[in-house]
């Protein structure tokens, strides 16, 4: 029998919040892609973003149908589907701009490094679920999420794709952290994570992603090469002042002076057009966002539906804060896309179903 409560419960004003960020990522997009656009009509780009954004919209409220709690028993399932994905990249996956992400099915390109966000914040909501106390986790709870984390950052890191494999860390790094480990653990592991520090350097990372961060201490050292995008990227937001130049006006884009501007450097034509007020007012509805996600969290009676709500809003949180970040100038460049403002259908799909998942289970709070 239907339960009357999940259309009492369902949350209007979290999906608000949602469709003016998205409407709010349409028009940035436009702007980023129409500058200097030479075609008859409206840019390709725009229109494909525009079928992504619809589709994970539809998506979006058709996950909110099943309960969450039936993604705890497919759990295992949804884990090993996108880590088949990551695998089958290195066997008929798509070279582009160096590195091997996407795969094509049929008309469709899917990068499985972002639908393997969702699928780890599952698994490891899954398993903490099982175990959490008081107490904290010690080392042998930590076993079974370690290893369901490794595996994904290891294929992810070889396509290569640095900035993703990082963020699976924080985000299992966060979870792990708010379902509570023990205080021996936690400078244990604290310890060993700097210690290994000389160890990446010189033996795991490849020699532009050396040059990277090279380049974020000192974006001078090369500023036509590894240089160029963040030193592009101040010139924009720092030329936007307070009102911008108005919608359209961008001469870094429209001149393509800014590298990546529909990508990972499209905050820096929002801050050019629309000043510090438009970029205060996206960081004001990302900041309602969150925290909407963790009243989520907070308010959830199922332990693996609260640790679920959180990793969710966490992994939105780590891409927002790693974008603004790398724009700005105070973090390596690293490829991270702003979640709904950047050019991107697998990053829009993957968002909206998170954001589905923090429907269903603000629908089912009163749930055990």
């Amino acid at each position: 029998m239907f339960d009357r409560r999940l259309i009492e419960n369902f949350d209007w004003g979290f999906l608000v919040v949602i469709l003016l960020i998205c409407s709010a990522g349409l028009v940035i997009l436009y702007s980023a892609v129409t500058a200097g656009h030479d075609g008859v009509g409206v840019h390709p780009l725009f229109k494909r973003q525009i079928i992504w954004m619809v589709t994970g919209l539809c998506i979006m409220l058709a996950s909110v149908v099943i309960d969450f709690r039936e993604l705890d028993k497919l759990n295992l399932f949804i884990y090993t589907l996108c880590v088949g994905m990551l695998v089958a990249i290195y066997l008929f996956g798509e070279l582009g701009g160096g590195s091997r992400r996407w795969l094509v099915i049929g008309f469709v390109r899917i990068q499985p490094s972002e639908l393997m966000k969702i699928a780890l914040v599952i698994s490891l909501a899954s398993v903490y679920s099982t175990c959490v106390s008081m107490e904290g986790l010690g080392f042998r709870d930590l076993i079974k999420p370690a290893i369901l984390c490794l595996i994904p950052f290891g294929l992810i890191v070889n396509q290569p794709d640095l900035g993703t494999g990082l963020l699976l860390l924080l985000i299992a790094g966060s979870i792990t952290l708010f379902v509570k480990v023990e205080k021996k653990v936690f400078f244990t592991l604290a310890g060993i994570g700097f210690s290994i520090v000389p160890l990446v350097w010189f033996v795991g990372l490849k020699a532009y992603q050396k040059d990277r961060i090279l380049t974020f201490l000192d974006p001078d050292r090369d500023p036509l090469g590894a240089g160029y995008h963040i030193i592009q990227s101040k010139i924009a937001i720092g030329s936007g002042m307070v009102m911008g130049k108005g919608f359209l006006k961008g001469t870094q884009s429209a001149l393509s002076f800014l590298p990546e501007q529909h990508t990972d450097f499209i905050l820096s034509v929002l801050a050019e057009e629309w000043g510090l007020v438009g970029c205060l007012i996206l960081l004001v509805l990302y900041l309602i966002l969150l925290f909407w996600g963790l009243n989520i969290a907070y308010n959830c009676r199922n332990t693996f539906g609260s640790i679920l709500a959180f990793g969710i809003t966490i992994m939105i949180f780590w891409q927002i804060f790693i974008n603004i970040g790398m724009v700005m100038g105070l973090m390596p460049v690293v490829g991270v896309p702003l979640p709904l403002i950047s050019y991107g259908g697998s990053s829009v799909v993957t968002n909206m179903v998170g954001f589905g998942i923090l429907l269903n289970i603000s629908m089912r709070k009163f749930t055990n």
